[in-house]
């Protein structure tokens, strides 16, 4: 409650400020159109990790999102932007996070929530907009294209953002323009902000809606360079029919921050098709990972994207931006329903398979689990901005053993969260 407090009082200083600037009757009127968000998400969320010497998470938090944007100097296209996050769980300690050993009084180590009960600078930025070119300096919430490899992962209460100095322009028709700088990202995890001197491109060109072309370059400092491109569209025949189909590959980083002869040789594709008749909704999808081996083969690693949204809700893989050594093939199936009123249904079935067998190393499968997940969101009547969830995952471990070490253990994660924005 301390750092929602702090959070709100530092908000309520800088509203303060900016009123009395802009109220200004003579001299410069440094702040003009103020505009103010914010967001008040409470979350209960259960964690259960078959492994000895680990007993069931309870955790119960908040995320608390507040920002300022208003315009500076008069000057049109010119604004500045000041947020905060805060996560606070209230005193309830009943799970772990990343780099902390909460345990209960008979000892055992909960399993892991993470969200850790932490405040932080999310947004301090400058934006300048002329015509149809914005440049941006400063620290924001960044999300590309599905958030496969670059995205805030929203779903954690601490969101990730990103240090940049971006330039983007769509001056040509359908076609979207991005070149960034990165210098830091901090979030989800924690607030440390981990410094880095990487580069993104990102190009999009929308021929109709049944094609839009993407091809971008993300050059990850001392980690790798992942570029690719992705075909998607979508048609009415009846039924809304969209699709992806995306191919990418890794190799050695460009960029270099601190660590040097990192080496990275992998592979990735995407291929997705979803369909919506008269709010009925069902996709298939399948996703795969390559595996790393002794030729020099590394395992593709997507280590700033939303994994999350991916495969499964459990977040069983890709914890720690480390990959199966076997690689990863992960074939779905979603279903379920959407209309107004009614709100969003949806289950999704994931069958998890090592992209290589792993038997010359130890394994005898490539069977890494699977995965159902349910969930369920609607608006909260009554309560303009509010929406409720309820969510639920349970992985199913497999056989193989020795391509990624969770996959020998059974996790089931349950939801239940209000989302009020403003």
């Amino acid at each position: 409650m301390k750092k929602i407090v702090m959070s709100a009082v530092a908000l309520t200083a800088i509203m303060g400020s900016v009123n009395t600037l802009s109220a200004a009757d003579d001299g410069i009127n440094i702040f003009n159109d103020i505009k103010v968000k914010g967001e008040i998400r409470p979350r209960y969320e259960y964690a259960n990790q078959d492994i000895t010497g680990k007993t069931a998470a309870n955790a119960f938090t908040n995320r608390l999102h507040l920002s300022v944007t208003s315009g500076l100097l008069s000057v049109e296209g010119l604004t500045a932007t000041v947020g905060v996050q805060s996560v606070n769980n209230f005193g309830f300690e009943n799970y772990n996070t990343p780099g902390s050993s909460r345990v209960n009084s008979d000892g055992e180590k909960y399993s892991v929530v993470n969200d850790p009960n932490v405040a932080m600078l999310s947004e301090a930025s400058l934006d300048y907009t002329t015509g149809k070119t914005s440049l941006h300096a400063g620290r924001s919430q960044v999300n590309l294209d599905n958030q496969r490899f670059i995205g805030t992962v929203g779903w954690r209460q601490l969101e990730r953002s990103y240090d940049t100095v971006y330039a983007a322009n769509n001056s040509i028709d359908g076609l979207s323009l991005l070149g960034a700088y990165v210098y830091g990202y901090a979030g989800v995890g924690g607030v440390t902000t981990t410094e880095t001197n990487s580069i993104l491109l990102n190009a999009k060109y929308k021929v109709a809606d049944a094609l839009s072309i993407t091809v971008y370059d993300y050059m990850l400092a001392s980690l790798s360079d992942t570029y690719g491109i992705a075909l998607t569209g979508k048609a009415d025949i009846g039924a809304k029919i969209t699709y992806r189909a995306e191919y990418a590959v890794q190799s050695d980083p460009t960029m270099e921050y601190r660590v040097t002869n990192v080496k990275a040789d992998a592979s990735y594709y995407n291929l997705d098709l979803g369909a919506n008749f008269s709010g009925i909704i069902a996709g298939l999808n399948y996703e795969h990972f390559s595996a790393s081996d002794s030729s020099g083969k590394t395992t593709f690693n997507p280590a700033l994207g939303t994994n999350h949204k991916f495969n499964g809700w459990a977040d069983v893989f890709f914890v720690g931006n480390a990959g199966p050594a076997g690689g990863l093939n992960d074939a779905n199936l979603r279903l379920g329903y959407k209309t107004k009123g009614f709100g969003k249904l949806l289950a999704v079935y994931h069958d998890f398979q090592a992209a290589e067998d792993m038997a010359t190393t130890g394994g005898t499968t490539t069977n890494l689990g699977s995965e159902i997940d349910v969930v369920y969101a609607n608006k909260i009547p009554g309560v303009n901005g509010l929406t409720g969830l309820v969510k639920y995952a349970s992985y199913a471990a497999g056989g193989d053993t020795t391509s990624f070490a969770n996959t020998n253990n059974d996790k089931q994660v349950a939801w239940a969260q209000l989302d009020y924005k403003f």
